[in-house]
């Protein structure tokens, strides 16, 4: 397989609704609550095709968005980092009164998700990385890049206005309409989140992960190292024919495949 570059790797991802999302109509109270780290650049919104077909599953899915992000966008400053968007999910987790629920970290969200779940062991189910970064303490999502891709990064924002990432292009698979309707909402992200190293206190988590890898890569593929790390450390494992997005590119495959990792 090729390798992602980072602006290929560090987006793509998220859905409808703001911090305190309120659950999806129909949803079962028997179900399990999720809750999404969405990926950079997106927001809320970009899982709007996911809220059906997980409360047809009797699911509750929550689709918080990270501060300068989405609606958000007016909070957005040059201070914006890493540790913000992890209170972020906090205040959620917190405000919700969320306890034995599943969290789905996408792509840049496994930085979030991952800092999340070192903080609130004790109310996480399960963490399941989508196609994510898993990093170890002290590492940033740019550290995470080969040389040549920070470089062309920072010098992407130094041409910019100097304190933002702009969007990478959706996946090549994605539809014309789905392309417009991404193009039209996804924005810049402040950089200091990708250079933020995270925190994880509390030494290795104990909660049960598992790693969904996206097959169809296009590019360079960053993810591949994370994939191999979950079938080293034997942490529930699958695989999707689909692109870095499928919660837009196959939504009913991938509410498919997460009934069956939630319930496993």
């Amino acid at each position: 397989m090729k390798r992602r570059s980072f602006l290929a790797a560090a987006g793509a991802g998220t859905a409808v609704s703001g911090l305190a999302a309120a659950p999806a109509v129909g949803a079962q109270a028997t179900g399990t609550t999720v809750l999404v780290a969405h990926g950079a650049w997106s927001a809320g919104w970009v899982w709007r095709k996911m809220h059906p077909l997980m409360a047809a599953s009797g699911h509750r899915l929550i689709t918080p968005t990270y501060t300068g992000l989405g609606e958000r966008a007016h909070l957005a400053t040059p201070a914006v980092d890493l540790e913000t968007h992890v209170q972020d999910m906090l205040g959620v987790i917190q405000t919700e009164e969320l306890k034995d629920f599943v969290l789905i970290a996408h792509s840049y969200g496994g930085m979030v998700g991952t800092a999340v779940a070192y903080r609130v062991p004790e109310r996480i189910r399960k963490l399941v990385y989508l196609d994510a970064f898993v990093p170890r303490d002290g590492q940033s999502l740019i550290g995470l890049q080969p040389e040549s891709a920070q470089q062309a990064m920072r010098a992407a924002v130094k041409a910019g206005d100097g304190w933002r990432a702009a969007p990478n292009p959706p996946p090549p698979d994605t539809s014309p309409d789905d392309v417009k309707w991404i193009s039209a909402h996804r924005m810049p992200q402040p950089f200091k989140c990708f250079e933020t190293p995270v925190k994880l206190r509390n030494g290795d988590t104990k909660i049960p992960r598992a790693y969904l890898y996206c097959m169809r890569k296009t590019a360079a593929d960053t993810f591949g190292q994370f994939a191999e790390r979950a079938k080293r450390e034997k942490w529930s494992y699958h695989e999707i024919d689909a692109s870095h997005s499928p919660h837009v590119t196959a939504p009913q495959a991938l509410a498919t495949l997460l009934d069956t990792i939630i319930n496993e």
